[in-house]
């Protein structure tokens, strides 16, 4: 498929390595001063817009780098900041100098303060609270001072204990209430019962928390720091530590080696989540929900190497292997508590919620295709395995198979992926022409091309976006709006996402090494724009129809960030808009009138409204009557949006016969249809979308053949 573009495009994502970077060694000692000079190098020869080191960048690193450590201020002094404070200027001259003093005082100061913390919260959750007194509590940090003594330091941990304490409370007495209307002869607790066991839950909450903190090392700590330095380039420039980089690779290919399950570190107890649909643990039978994994032994070892206590990554390492490797479980069951020794063959485990799926609906007669893509997912090691383009393909090629009249591309939270998976996807749609325009720092643009003119789908189509449709999705989103192809429905904008990433591996640098493995850096490299020549750089797509959502009033797009790259343009390319569609600023404009006069979508504004407001209050009373009070009030106002949830169209959505095929041998991925079903019934955009493709009038004339590659 459109297989002549993809030797230009596997280049561009390979562009960075290819760099003309000069030959340089890095033979210090120290890791981490290797790793800074070999971060600082990286981004000075690839970055798209590289910034001068400075004392204006070493003051944003440092504001970014000590409020991360310390958002909430509830464990540094007003003397530890100033005592780092005598490095806010000197960061960028650390950096040269391949120093990090400052790091290793920050560092120990935070594990001096953390152990601290550790004794305050269990001293003063020790003691029953008085929810009587009158004081309240501050929840916008940004505008707390840091404590300047150990008793203000106390205090701020007391209220914000409490302030979890009455949450908990309050929710625990609704609960008896509850429980008493539905049995008179219930015997309510006391309050004194639920006050100690609304503490009992923020004690666990925070040894939970000082759990987590305690399996973090050194290292974790410095890619803290690391990242604090190279997000001042821009928001998406990234360190990966070895084995983030190991989980961004997952996420993008939608696939791992190993078991398949989600495990999770509970009181030093390695406990699976969720056993993966699909999977070998999942095909074996032998596993569950809340096993825990006492044991992991290698089948060309004698011993196994016992996980408790041990950090949930390291564990996991142990657990993870390449395919058709076995690995000896010992698990201590859930149900009867018996242990056992499993043995397990490792596979290739594909994580289905990335992957794009498609249903079929029905209206006046008429089926109408529906494919929700959660990512434009490929594997970085082999394009030509499973990816977005290609499942896409055959989604509509089996929807076509059902005569489909319509289709709906569902982008909506689909925060982008890979470049070349939308050259071929906006191919499906288009006969040859420009998708995308591509500018380095410092070169000319590239114009990425669908040089075929097949069309798969010549029929009406319509793209759901939203706030987080972002990068690659409002690259296709913007394409088919440019062409005039679909007609996009949505947020005002999408997120603004117009910078292009490539994941350099840093080891490549390091042969012969004795530091093991350094990770990889996200850069930015390159900035994309429409085939119109506009950027959607900060200002994202905007939808041909406007319709509101639970984001539209929160700041979450690429503008709200730190550090965004402009906005600026281009010249356009040479393309001609698609001339298949008859009446089709009609059909826009009949979307409009109907989402004007939508009851449902004028109460999910409001409701929008309304969770704005509530997330701008910052003081709240500490005292249990004046915080019930207000805990009604909303409970009153939420129950005017309680309908939203309870919407439902006369839409019914069915899946695919290949898929019922799957879905009858596996009962996992039953539920997982029906509940999307399901929610795509009580889903007002996806209805208005079916509406648009019913009003969308294709000029017969214009049919184009529906070639296959």
């Amino acid at each position: 498929m459109k297989r002549n573009v993809k030797i230009l495009v596997v280049v561009l994502l390979m562009a960075v390595t290819a760099c003309s970077f000069t030959t340089k060694n890095f033979n210090d000692p120290s890791k981490d001063k290797v790793l800074i000079d070999l971060i600082t190098y990286v981004l000075n020869q690839g970055h798209y817009e590289a910034k001068d080191l400075n004392d204006e960048f070493s003051q944003g690193v440092f504001g970014d780098y000590i409020g991360g450590l310390d958002p909430s201020k509830r464990f540094f002094y007003e003397e530890d900041v100033e005592e780092f404070k005598a490095y806010e200027k000197l960061i960028d001259d650390q950096i040269k100098d391949k120093e990090v003093s400052f790091f290793n005082l920050t560092f120990e100061k935070l594990m001096q303060r953390s152990e601290e913390a550790r004794k305050i919260y269990k001293e003063i959750l020790a003691q029953p609270f008085n929810f009587e007194e009158e004081e309240e509590i501050n929840t916008n940090y940004d505008e707390l001072d840091y404590v300047s003594s150990k008793e203000e330091l106390r205090e701020r941990w007391r209220k914000q204990l409490k302030f979890s304490t009455l949450i908990t409370f309050h929710n625990k007495q609704e609960e008896e209430q509850q429980k008493k209307e539905e049995d008179p002869a219930y015997e309510v607790k006391s309050d004194e019962e639920l006050e100690k066991e609304a503490r009992e839950v923020t004690l666990s909450s925070l040894d939970e928390y000082f759990d987590f903190t305690d399996d973090l090392e050194r290292k974790d700590y410095f890619s803290i720091y690391i990242n604090a330095i190279v997000e001042e380039f821009d928001p998406h420039t990234f360190y990966f530590a070895p084995q983030d980089k190991d989980r961004f690779d997952m996420a993008m290919s939608g696939k791992l080696e190993g078991i398949g399950a989600r495990l999770q570190k509970k009181s030093d107890e390695i406990t699976i989540m969720e056993v993966i649909s699909g999977g070998p643990a999942w095909r074996s039978d032998e596993f569950s929900e809340g096993d825990v994994i006492l044991k992991v032994k290698q089948e060309d070892e004698e011993e196994a190497v016992n996980v408790v206590g041990m950090r949930l990554d390291d564990a996991v390492d142990l657990i993870k292997g390449p395919k058709g490797t076995k690995v000896t479980l010992t698990v201590r069951k859930k149900l009867m508590g018996n242990i056992e020794d499993i043995t397990i063959t490792r596979d290739v485990v594909e994580i289905e919620e990335t992957y794009a799926k498609s249903s079929m609906v029905k209206k006046d007669g008429k089926n109408y295709g529906v494919i929700n893509l959660p990512k434009f997912y490929f594997d970085m090691e082999n394009y030509e395995e499973r990816n977005a383009a290609s499942d896409i393909k055959k989604d509509i090629e089996r929807l076509k198979e059902q005569n489909m009249e319509g289709l709906v591309l569902d982008l909506r939270d689909n925060g982008g992926g890979s470049l070349k998976t939308v050259v071929d996807i906006a191919g499906l749609f288009i006969k040859e022409g420009p998708v995308v325009q591509v500018k380095s720092n410092g070169k000319k643009k590239e114009v990425l091309r669908d040089n075929d003119p097949s069309v798969l789908w010549d029929g009406p189509l319509v793209i759901l976006v939203n706030e987080l449709s972002a990068s690659a999705s409002e690259i296709l989103a913007a394409a088919m709006q440019d062409y005039k192809r679909a007609i996009i429905i949505g947020s005002k904008q999408t997120y603004g996402k117009g910078t292009v990433q490539n994941v350099i591996d840093l080891n490549q640098w390091m042969r012969n090494s004795d530091y093991g493995d350094m990770g990889a850096l996200k850069l930015t490299t390159q900035k994309f724009y429409r085939v119109n020549g506009g950027s959607t750089q900060l200002e994202g797509v905007k939808s041909d129809v406007v319709v509101p959502d639970r984001y539209s009033f929160v700041d979450i797009g690429e503008k709200d960030m730190e550090n965004p790259l402009p906005w600026d343009k281009i010249e356009p390319a040479n393309y001609e808009a698609w001339d298949g569609y008859i009446e089709y600023e009609e059909a826009i404009e009949k979307s409009k009138k109907r989402m004007a006069q939508s009851e449902q979508l004028n109460l999910i504004e409001e409701n929008a409204r309304w969770i704005k407001n509530q997330s701008e209050s910052d003081i709240h009373s500490l005292n249990f009557t004046a915080y019930s009070r207000q805990a009604e009030e909303m409970q009153k106002l939420a129950k005017r949006f309680d309908s939203i949830k309870n919407y439902q169209t006369d839409l019914t959505y069915v899946s695919l016969p290949y898929e019922e095929k799957l879905v009858a041998k596996d009962s996992v991925l039953k539920q997982k249809r029906e509940r999307w079903h399901t929610n795509l019934s009580k889903d007002v955009y996806m209805e208005e979308a079916i509406h648009v493709l019913s009003d969308m009038k294709v000029n017969e004339g214009h049919k184009v053949a529906n070639l296959k590659d």
